[in-house]
């Protein structure tokens, strides 16, 4: 269990902290929606967080293959509907992948990066188009 802070600050925006290490985010509500738009907003964490998970749990399994991932970018980009409520359509993740890594250990880390929690936490309705751009 993992225990977190949330502190509304006025004027749509909130700070958040990670009680085990003290770490602060702030969020703002995005500006077509009444915000700001000066800080992440909570569905933008949620797509960066998408991001952060896949990357992760593919850095696990390329530990234990003794692949290096170093280098690895990923460009995520999310996408609002409103019909028949606001919410997170689609999550676009795209993978850069770095030089060296063979064609036989492509699908084990693209398998990884499918099954990472916050991957199957998200509803089935929330489109996540996913690719890896190898380089030749």
């Amino acid at each position: 269990m993992v225990k977190m802070n949330v502190v509304y600050e006025g004027n749509l925006r909130c700070r958040m902290t990670h009680e085990p290490s003290g770490s602060v985010i702030l969020t703002d509500a995005p500006k077509d929606n009444m915000g700001k738009g000066e800080a992440f907003s909570p569905t933008d964490l949620t797509a960066a967080a998408l991001a952060s998970c896949m990357m992760t749990v593919m850095g696990i399994v390329a530990n234990r293959h003794h692949i290096d991932l170093k280098g690895t970018r990923l460009d995520t980009t999310k996408e609002m509907v409103t019909a028949p409520v606001r919410r997170i359509g689609v999550i676009r993740v795209d993978f850069h992948m770095p030089k060296g890594i063979s064609v036989d250990k492509r699908g084990l880390l693209e398998n990884a990066a499918h099954t990472c929690p916050v991957h199957k936490s998200l509803h089935p309705d929330v489109q996540i188009p996913v690719q890896f751009h190898y380089p030749d």
